[in-house]
């Protein structure tokens, strides 16, 4: 769907087992090459609205896949008050034919990020696939040498006769996208190694079909790291089934997201990126997800939005909320419009960006003047295009899901054993 550009995001492995880190921390990891997607904003600096459009519906496909799979794996009386499984999106026949047209002209590499990924290897010998580590989800799949789909033939395809120890086993796996197609396929578990965190019969699908979604996209698969709850497949994630077998030094991983140097963080945290102590939230982990509670919002110092949950999703680039608490946060942006009503998305003035920001009873965590702004409404234009969009998802009444323009403001800690999410000031 979206095309890319270079970036190299660390992938390390940390051998402290405790929450916070000590100031000079021992480490041993390694570094590994990364891709990611192209951004929402064009390169003349024009938020790229069909593209933000598309990235919208596969997000809200992406979640309803969630919640299928929550109500299959759980039972629906753990969704969230307001929660629901909505009807599939379909990306709009204009939306697509633009995107279309712009995919088949020369395009240079921009900075701004969409997605963040690395490599792992499937399989004994090791073959290896580039991967998108996504906290919204909790399956790995990667295309099989049987798919059948044209978007699988710029992919690395995973060979199960080529692994000696490769297992089929029941079931299927299916995930359905905003084009109408699946990522569908057959279930194996296999050895499957991370950054040198190696694990034995790791469930995950070699998918037979592959929507074309990502027929412009750098990566060949999805790890998920969100909770075993929202699994499409009903197993445990990579990280863990790591945990479990003992092969990471502490059951929590971290991501500092950055224009250069970024990286995953398995077993720990990495004190080299942040400063201070990390204020660590209670998560709803019935929820599948990485969801932080008793959440407020605010714009500037006042307080908009009391008792909201947040979904941290490293898998997402925009924000959303439920239309009517957006609607608040946006009443009090001075100069601020409902740009899309259609898809949710708000404008403001460029040159006094807002300071929006999610408390939990500690810091206010602000979104930084370039993480809230996805590009200029048109050429020209006084008014930009805010990152936090107004959409119904389905995860509940007062739930917003918050990517990485979210993320990127701080160092975000995920811990299995204290059921919370943690954040930390930049260093």
């Amino acid at each position: 769907m979206f095309n890319k550009s270079a970036l190299l995001l660390a992938v390390t492995l940390a051998i402290s087992a405790v929450a916070n880190p000590s100031p000079s921390p021992i480490e041993r990891g390694t570094t590994i090459p990364l891709g990611k997607r192209s951004s929402l904003t064009r390169e003349d600096g024009v938020f790229d609205h069909d593209k933000a459009i598309a990235s919208t519906i596969f997000t809200l496909n992406k979640h309803r896949s969630n919640l299928i799979n929550l109500q299959k794996n759980e039972g629906a009386h753990v969704f969230n008050a307001g929660a629901y499984i909505h009807p599939l999106k379909t990306i709009p026949i204009d939306v697509e034919a633009r995107m279309q047209k712009r995919q088949s002209e020369a395009l240079t590499d921009e900075e701004d990020d969409l997605e963040w990924a690395g490599s792992i290897s499937v399989g004994t010998p090791g073959q290896k696939f580039l991967i998108d580590f996504d906290t919204g989800s909790a399956d790995l799949w990667i295309p099989s040498s049987s798919c059948t789909s044209s978007t699988c033939s710029s992919k690395s395809k995973y060979k199960a006769s080529s692994s000696s120890t490769s297992s089929k086993k029941s079931g299927t796996f299916s995930i359905e996208y905003g084009d109408g197609s699946t990522v569908s396929g057959p279930v194996y578990t296999d050895s499957v190694n991370v950054a040198g965190i190696s694990v034995s019969g790791q469930y995950f699908s070699p998918v037979t079909t592959l929507s074309s979604s990502f027929s412009d996209d750098p990566i060949d698969g999805i790890l998920g790291l969100a909770f075993p709850a929202i699994s499409n497949l009903g197993k445990n994630p990579f990280f863990n089934t790591a945990a479990n077998a003992g092969a990471v030094a502490a059951n929590q991983f971290s991501f500092y997201l950055a224009s250069t140097g970024s990286e995953l963080y398995i077993g720990g945290a990495n004190k080299a990126h942040y400063t201070g102590s990390i204020e660590y939230n209670s998560v709803d982990s019935s929820s599948g997800f990485w969801q932080a509670t008793n959440g407020k919002a605010k714009v500037g110092s006042t307080t908009v939005l009391s008792s909201v949950q947040t979904i941290i999703d490293s898998g997402t680039t925009i924000m959303y909320g439920p239309p009517a608490d957006v609607k608040k946060i946006f009443a009090s942006v001075s100069g601020s419009k409902l740009f899309d009503s259609t898809n949710g998305f708000y404008s403001y003035p460029c040159a006094t960006p807002p300071k929006i920001s999610f408390n939990y009873g500690g810091k206010d965590w602000t979104i930084s003047a370039a993480n809230i702004n996805l590009g200029q409404t048109t050429t020209g234009s006084k008014d930009c295009v805010a990152s936090l969009a107004a959409q119904d998802l389905g995860l509940g009444s007062h739930v917003f899901l918050l990517g990485d323009s979210f993320m990127k403001n701080m160092y975000s800690v995920f811990d299995f054993d204290r059921e919370a999410v943690g954040f930390a000031t930049l260093a």
